[in-house]
């Protein structure tokens, strides 16, 4: 007879799984790169420094090789890592000059959303105050990129300029989706439910946290370009082509750019 201790509550695989003791077991992104001064192939530096003290967040920096002909200041890029809200960190396994910082927010389900947004927000509202600074995300992290430029929108920090959104194979619901989620009873029930367990106070996939036509400041979205990248056979797919289209009809004035990658 098997222990009580393995009765699984929630078993969101590949993702992780939750057990009824509380326990929970991430099944992907665990492994860890360290940093490196000067990669070898890249020429890339990273650091890990703490940035929020009192929560432990902290963010991996990535400074490029820098030639005779970098004699200004770099762009920054804000990069937040995708997973489900619940796995990968900054530190998983390039060539831009730009500065980059990845920040390890707090995951759910231990950390439940918004507790994702809220790290990220208090680290731009601390510790940037640069004129060209573009946020970047993927999947989840797509989904909290997004949510920045919009608290950036309701509350606009001073100093702070976007000029850039790139968002890869955003995490985005509907209350009716499209694409293969409209034929795959099990994913759409799959994904409702994982978005329910990582937001316990969502009010469902009517929230503008991942319903696009929910988010009632589009229009003046805080960035001048937004890049939407998708995969062809991403089971998930529709999630991002709609927040495209949203956008496209939000009477937003920015460049809009949808790059879908065939065959993949």
């Amino acid at each position: 007879m098997g222990s009580n201790n393995d009765a699984v509550l929630y078993d969101f695989a590949p993702l992780n799984r939750i057990y009824k003791d509380g326990r929970i077991k991430r099944l992907a992104g665990n492994e860890i790169v360290p940093a490196t001064i000067s990669d070898p192939k890249t020429g890339v530096s990273s650091k890990d420094v703490i940035i929020v003290p009192e929560t432990g967040v902290s963010a991996r920096l990535f400074l490029p090789k820098i030639t005779h002909s970098l004699d200004q200041k770099l762009p920054l890029l804000i990069y937040i890592h995708g997973g489900g809200f619940c796995i990968e960190t900054p530190f998983s396994p390039y060539e831009a000059k730009v500065v980059a910082v990845s920040i390890h927010y707090r995951r759910a389900p231990e950390h439940p959303l918004p507790i994702a947004y809220d790290d990220s927000w208090s680290w731009l509202n601390n510790h940037v105050d640069f004129n060209r600074v573009s946020m970047m995300g993927d999947s989840a992290g797509a989904n909290i990129a997004h949510n920045m430029a919009v608290r950036a929108t309701e509350t606009p920090l001073e100093g702070l300029r976007f000029v850039g959104l790139g968002l890869v194979h955003a995490f985005f619901h509907e209350e009716q989706p499209v694409g293969p989620e409209v034929s795959d009873e099990e994913m759409k029930a799959k994904t409702t439910k994982l978005w329910r367990v990582m937001c316990p106070s969502t009010i469902g996939c009517n929230d503008p946290l991942i319903n696009p036509a929910a988010c009632t400041n589009l229009k003046g979205l805080a960035c001048k370009r937004v890049v939407v990248c998708v995969a062809e056979k991403d089971p998930l797919i529709g999630g991002p082509l709609f927040y495209h289209k949203t956008l496209q009809k939000s009477g937003w004035e920015g460049e809009l750019e949808l790059m879908e990658d065939q065959g993949e």
